[in-house]
């Protein structure tokens, strides 16, 4: 019995040896995660159901419950991706335009839904789902017989049956109807002949297909036994496009007007308005609308029945600029408390992709979704305190003039003493409570910390709106909306700038952002302070010209800006701002074409006071047939830092590492006839247009990422042949002499360097890669691997070198290097956001913090996900457990010991002397 317990407890001590897990302290002390559902585009507001909830379906194909009062995510499906996951149609049991008509399913019945979705075309999933929980009841699929003409499929909902429309323009509709809940067909498939029909002019409005020709609108009743063409003349043409009304059928909106084409259901033709939704009010049906004027959102209602205003619904309230231009979606009304009449809810959405609810006057909670689609983000150092401040500006002092702070060292000791007497005057005039009042970034906790590990994070999204979060809390503290902004031509999106960071006391920090206006297509320049989000030099500027290439140039000395040069469609030069123009001198540009695979390289010149750029060279990579397309490229981070220049190899030699800054990684892929899809790597110096390194892969395609740093390589790719996914990684090496030590040219580059390459086996799929980055690089670098799960994987360097050797030696001892494995393990440990799922996880981004040992992370996808990581652990940092108590009585014992043994010292040596 006593040997049975001491194995049952010798087993428990294993167990107990194996288990790795975060602790309970720590979660969420370090990072924290903003959970999204994209741009709205249906909802359900029911404020009368036993559980009140908002149902919402997004672009982003999302379904989600929405709580009533906080506008937190209740519950969240994210489905399948585009356009698998493209949500055609959201009905909930109900809401459908005719009130009586239900899905609610029968007592015992399996056939009914709270919630129905269809999604997709090839296959159409049709899904009901329970709405308290979000859990999948069932599900049914269909696939058409034409999947090219089924992309422009829609889907409607009438009295438990579902109709798949298919059109094929120019000539006729196919009508397909299904049971709803079980897929079966009706048994009727109609083709109703429409020549009129084209993409850009027809709409599905309830169960009416309205298409626009000229002065008239042409309608067909998809549900009727007659398929009779109707016509309903315009006063005029619409020249905005048509845009159906949810909840009223055969009803559509023309340049802010209500038209009808079905008989029986009458609309208000004299209203005028941007946005219309139809609720229900006091038992009868509510159409309300919705109109910003002068930064004022107003809110009217009226009866449907006789057009009366319904004034118990009428609102106004001002509306931010932030959010951008709104539109109503829906709204609900329930008997308030204390019985005093109805308390009505309006949801909206923005141009911004902000959702917002507004009830009694004023915006009751926002969601900023325009965060699930961010496309670039830059951590900005906070200012400084005043003290240090002060500081900073005397220390500044003394380096601009050193010599005379040579010759009068007794000015430079007034300087620090007067310094310090302001100091200790405001420290002072603080305790009493008559020292100034703080600022507003001292106010709101932004004030740079001793580690630099509290920055402004500077989001960019694909909308135009910036957001100014704190990387620590979390907290938005100011928001900006750009209008009619969008990305470059070239797959290239909007860029977002530091000229000029806080280190510069007491000048501010500057920001700009670098976009294409959506109506002329011409260059848009925003300057705004990071940290406050106020406009700085002017703020908006207009190009004049299309921009097609950018870059970065050095600090100027008369405030420490760093200019951007645009090279515009003419291959002009144009340096913002213009006294940083002389920089330009000498400086290399070059332009990639993503669909002909063509790289141009330009030389800029500056003389007479004009800028002038000169076509170089020209490589083209799309092969003899042109069939090659770049699908990825990555540089070398700008403010990398390269701490040691070689590796020391097992017999102490030094294998010194190729370290060009101006090399570029570019990939293409073309399908081929014989290995199905071919990967194609370039690594080409884009000085002087030199082809360093290529590698092919054959029977390999997309998703790729990649990842490029100091003098190696690595990019994911999903291998056909095996059906996996492999990681190739690359180092270039100049061989064990250094070509030069000091300065890197490209015109005058060393031989073509020594190529170390290895693959490994990954078991996921890779959504993005990058590399961590500190201050001076000499922590070790690590590769952070976003999967598709939506998790983040701390991967060291050495697991991924491709030095490692196949079997064990001597010289590989030496090096440290591990025998090579394939396979790539991934324990859980090395999972960053530990339970913090990232829902569609796009990319990764990583800046470097105060402290050597830290390095700060930001995942963005669906969700938005800030963290920091120690790839060396914290050496220059002391432990939290840290006892302060214990070293402060040995170090005050060690002194004491000392200074006593000193003193018991001088005394003997005193008595010897007296001897």
């Amino acid at each position: 019995m006593q040997a049975k317990g001491m194995l049952a407890g010798f087993s428990a001590l294993l167990l107990l040896s194996t288990c790795s897990a975060l602790y309970e302290d720590q979660i969420k002390k370090f990072d924290w995660r903003g959970v999204n559902v994209g741009a709205l585009r249906q909802s359900r507001v029911d404020l009368n159901h036993f559980q009140p909830r908002i149902l919402v379906s997004t672009n982003e194909g999302v379904v989600a419950s929405v709580c009533v009062k906080t506008g937190e995510v209740v519950w969240r499906q994210v489905l399948e991706q585009k356009p698998r996951g493209d949500i055609k149609l959201l009905q909930v049991s109900g809401f459908s335009d005719d009130s009586s008509d239900t899905a609610a399913a029968p007592i015992g019945s399996n056939l009914g839904f709270d919630m129905l979705t269809v999604q997709g075309h090839a296959p159409a999933l049709v899904r009901g789902w329970n709405t308290n929980m979000g859990a999948l009841e069932w599900e049914w699929s269909t696939m058409p017989l034409n999947t090219e003409r089924a992309q422009d499929g829609l889907w409607l909902y009438s009295k438990s049956v579902l109709y798949h429309v298919v059109p094929t323009w120019k000539s006729h509709l196919e009508v397909t109807a299904y049971f709803a809940s079980s897929g079966h067909s009706t048994g009727s498939t109609s083709k109703v002949m429409a020549s009129w029909i084209t993409p850009e002019s027809c709409l599905l409005s309830g169960t009416y297909y309205i298409c626009i020709d000229g002065k008239q609108l042409i309608s067909l009743d998809l549900v009727s036994k007659s398929a009779q063409a109707f016509r309903t003349a315009l006063i005029a043409e619409p020249k905005s496009k048509l845009q159906p009304l949810a909840g009223l059928n055969g009803v559509v909106i023309a340049d802010g007007k209500l038209i009808s084409v079905n008989k029986d259901q009458a609309v208000c033709g004299d209203l005028q308005s941007s946005s219309y939704a139809v609720g229900s009010f006091n038992y009868r049906k509510i159409l309300a609308y919705a109109d910003v004027t002068s930064g004022i959102l107003k809110i009217n209602a009226v009866y449907l029945d006789n057009c009366s205003p319904a004034v118990e619904l009428e609102q106004s309230l001002p509306f931010p600029e932030h959010f951008g231009s709104p539109s109503l979606n829906s709204f609900d009304c329930k008997l308030k408390r204390n019985g005093e009449g109805k308390g009505c809810l309006f949801l909206f959405s923005t141009s911004a992709e902000s959702i917002l609810a507004v009830q009694q006057g004023r915006i009751r909670w926002s969601r900023e979704e325009a965060l699930a689609n961010v496309i670039d983000t830059q951590f900005v150092d906070l200012p400084l305190a005043d003290t240090e401040g002060t500081l900073e500006n005397e220390m500044k002092g003394k380096a601009v003039d050193f010599t005379s702070f040579e010759r009068d060292i007794v000015s430079a000791f007034l300087r620090r003493i007067t310094t310090q007497i302001v100091q200790i005057r405001s420290l002072f005039l603080h305790v009493i409570g008559l020292g100034p009042p703080p600022t507003a970034t001292q106010r709101a906790g932004l004030v740079r910390d001793s580690f630099g590990l509290h920055k402004m994070l500077v989001v960019l999204t694909r909308s135009g709106k910036i957001f100014g979060i704190d990387n620590i809390s979390g907290k938005h503290h100011w928001q900006l909306y750009l209008p009619n902004v969008k990305g470059f031509d070239n797959a290239e999106q909007m860029r977002l700038i530091v000229q000029r960071s806080a280190k510069h006391f007491p000048l501010q920090p500057l920001c700009t952002i670098l976009a294409k206006d959506a109506v002329t297509g011409n260059g848009v320049l925003y300057r705004f302070n990071p940290i406050t989000g106020q406009a700085s030099e002017g703020g908006l500027l207009q190009l004049d010209y299309k921009v097609k290439q950018l870059s970065l140039l050095g600090e100027t000395e008369k405030d420490f800006v760093k200019g951007i040069l645009l090279l515009d469609a003419s291959n002009k030069v144009h340096v913002y701002p213009q006294h940083a123009t002389s920089l330009a001198d000498g400086l290399y540009l070059y332009t990639a074409d993503v669909k002909t695979s063509e790289l141009t390289g330009y030389f800029v010149k500056y003389a007479g006071g004009q800028l002038s750029s000169t076509h170089i060279w020209n490589v083209r990579l799309g092969g003899h047939n042109s069939e090659q397309q770049i699908i990825g490229m990555a540089g070398k981070n700008p403010i990398e830092h390269v701490h040691s220049q070689g590796r020391v190899l097992g017999d102490r030699s030094v294998l010194y590492k190729y370290i060009n800054p101006n090399l570029v990684a570019f990939v293409t892929q073309a399908p081929d006839a014989t290995h199905k899809s071919i990967l194609n790597l370039y690594l080409v110096d884009v000085v002087s247009g030199s082809v360093i390194f290529t590698m092919t892969h054959r029977k390999v395609r997309a998703p790729l990422s990649i990842v490029h740093s100091e003098n190696w390589l690595a990019y994911s790719y999903f291998n056909e042949k095996v059906r996996r996914t492999e990681i190739t990684t690359i180092e270039l090496y100049e061989g064990k002499s250094q070509a030069n030590s000091s300065v890197w040219s490209s015109l005058q580059a060393p031989p073509m360097p020594l190529v170390e390459r290895q693959s490994y086996i990954i078991p996921t799929i890779v959504e993005a890669l990058r590399e961590t980055i500190t201050e001076r690089g000499i922590t070790n670098k690590h590769v952070l691997i976003g999967t598709s799960s939506g998790s983040i994987v701390e991967m060291p360097w050495h697991l991924l070198d491709p030095r490692r050797p196949i079997a064990s030696t001597t010289q590989g001892r030496e090096e440290g290097a591990i025998p090579y494995i394939p396979e790539l393990p991934l324990p859980t440990e090395s999972h960053i956001n530990y339970n913090q799922t990232i829902a569609r996880l796009r990319n990764i981004y990583t800046a470097p913090s105060g402290l050597e040992s830290t390095c700060l992370v930001v995942a963005t996808g669906l969700d938005l996900f800030v963290t920091r990581v120690a790839p060396s652990k914290t050496f220059d940092l002391l432990k939290e457990d840290f006892d302060y108590i214990l070293i402060s009585i040995v170090l005050v014992a060690l002194t004491s010991g000392s200074l006593i043994v000193k003193h018991l010292a001088s005394r003997k040596l005193l008595k010897q002397a007296w001897k």
